[in-house]
């Protein structure tokens, strides 16, 4: 799993993912933010030229991201 990257998408970007190049196998498969305005992708090995210039993230960068009090994307208490 040390060659798996996360990118964080904005929803407008979601209709353009390349299920063929990520881990996510369709639109029900992603994992969304509470208000539905983000969802990230995961993939191993090179970076899709459709996620180039984007930030991507190592597992332990994207759950400290995921878990953060207040970050959005934790059930709200």
């Amino acid at each position: 799993m040390s060659n798996r990257a996360y990118v964080i998408l904005n929803a407008s970007e979601a209709e353009s993912i390349n299920y063929s190049q990520v881990l996510e196998e369709s639109p029900n498969t992603l994992r969304w933010n509470n208000d539905k305005t983000k969802t990230f992708v995961k993939f191993e090995g090179a970076t899709p030229s459709w996620l180039e210039g984007k930030t991507s993230y190592t597992n332990e960068e994207i759950l400290a991201i995921l878990n953060a009090p207040n970050s959005g994307w934790r059930p709200e208490e």
